[in-house]
Parts: C-alpha cells; structure tokens; sequence
C-alpha cells in the first residue's frame, strides 16, 4: 500500500548520494536509504495495531472488488535500471509493436471501447497503457497475460484515489476516495484518514501474486526532480520484502518496516515470495 501526501512540513529535498556501509549509492533521504515511521506514528496517535485489520479488510476486500494489472511496461517505459532488464520479462508495449493485423484485430475487440483502437499505426501504439492516452481493458490485460506472457507484477493493483498520470500524485485538490474504496475498506480509509497529513494525493494497494516479483524500476530522475515526494508505504502484514537498489553496486537494501518514507526516485522493487 502506498499513499502520497503533502506533510504539514515545507516539502524537503533529498541531501545528496548516500552511501551504506555495504557500498550501495542511493539519493535517500537527509543521507540515509530510507527514513522509517513506526516509532513517529506512534508518537503522533497512529494505532500501528489497526493494520492488523486492515490486513484482514484488505483480503477480504479482493473476494469482491475488481482488480487491475499494473507495470507490465516498466522496460518499454525506460524507468528500469539496464542490469534489472531481464526482470520485465515480456513487456506488453513490445508486444503490441509486434502484432500483426489479424492479432491486432482480436486485441483491438477487447478494450471497453474498440473504436478507439482499430487503425492506429504502430508509432500510436505506444500511448496505450497505464500513464497513457488509451488504458488497457482487464479482458486487454489477461490476453496479453495468457497469449503472449507479458509479465504484470502487480496482479492486486487497487486504486483508492484515482490519477491518470503518476506526477499527480502530490496535488490533492479536488480528488476523493472511490465509492467501492468507501463500501469495501472502511477500516482501511479510517487508518489512512488519522495519518498526520494535511492532504492526500494518491492511495494505492499494490498487490503481489505468490512468487511474483515487483520490477526494480524508479518513478523519477534524480537530477530533474529534486523535490522528493512525501510517499509513504504501508505493509500490513509485515511480509512484503522490498528493496532500495543501487544500480551502481548492484546491491540491495531492504526495508523490514510497517511504515516508511522513500525517495522513488531512487530504484527499488519486491523480492518474490
């Protein structure tokens, strides 16, 4: 799960490399890979506790919402780090640029809405997709999955509050929580809703099937976005492995915590369990 926020500090800037004492180069935050939050909830009145609910709200909640595929573009999308290529596996934007027509025609009768993809040319091809004029339907996304082995790593991907494009994840003006985010998950926007934030952006439950691994890939360049987002994760269950990866190193951090701030700016991913 991840929220992105305004905080009721002025937003920060990252403080330069950081560099652990196994070698690994990181943006980080203040100079260290990542700054944890159980201890700062805590001590601001967050109930670290209720995300045992939330956990089992959560789970209980994928038995009855729709669910959407995410990052199954990552390589096409050039977000990866070139050691970590081989993780994407099939990328579906490579797929589509391969189609023939007859199998352009079957992809084409899957989305909602047809019409917008009969006849476009191999160069419009690449505004479809997740941050892309033309989203993919879920039917799109499981031909994909099953005819041509493009690999989603997040088969869980629940939306909460809405954004077509990921840089708008820091402006909260105007957005709200979906209706079935209200019906299915209220123990979940109630934990989320007494966080210390002024505002809230963003709000995502990014899913991992069994052995699926989450792509290392970074949301932003260092050196053109200085600003470091105030993106929080949460693990409920305390089980998710991720990771900050220095592409420089090749090495790995992993972050054991319930609830912290990163740099996505900096790569990281999931290991698969």
């Amino acid at each position: 799960m991840g929220t992105s926020s305004n905080a009721q500090q002025q937003q920060h800037k990252g403080t330069g490399i950081f560099r652990g004492v196994d070698g690994t180069a990181l943006v980080g935050l203040y100079g260290r890979p990542f700054i944890a939050l159980d201890d700062a909830l805590s001590d601001s009145g967050v109930e670290l506790a209720a995300l045992d609910v939330v956990h089992e709200e959560v789970c209980l909640a994928y038995a009855s919402m729709p669910v959407d595929y995410t990052g199954g573009s990552h390589r096409s999308m050039q977000i990866m780090p070139v050691s970590r290529h081989g993780d994407a596996v099939v990328d579906y934007l490579e797929v589509l640029r391969a189609l023939n027509d007859e199998q352009w025609s079957r992809f084409a009768a899957l989305a909602d809405d047809p019409a917008d993809f009969f006849g476009l040319s191999i160069a419009e091809r690449a505004d479809i997709g997740e941050e892309r004029k033309l989203p993919l339907s879920r039917r799109q996304m499981l031909w994909l999955k099953v005819r041509h082995g493009v690999y989603f790593p997040w088969k869980g991907y629940l939306e909460l509050i809405p954004n077509q494009r990921w840089t708008d994840k820091a402006n909260a003006a105007g957005k709200q929580f979906t209706r079935a985010a209200r019906t299915f998950l209220p123990s979940t926007l109630a934990f989320i809703q007494s966080l210390p934030f002024e505002s809230i952006g963003r709000c995502n439950i990014m899913g991992l099937e069994s052995n699926d691994h989450g792509t290392v890939h970074r949301d932003g360049v260092p050196a053109e976005k200085p600003e470091v987002d105030h993106f929080v994760m949460l693990c409920p269950a305390a089980n998710k492995r991720f990771y900050l990866f220095s592409e420089q190193s090749g090495e790995k951090v992993h972050v054991q915590k319930r609830a912290f701030w990163f740099n996505d700016s900096d790569y990281h991913g999931v290991d698969a369990d």
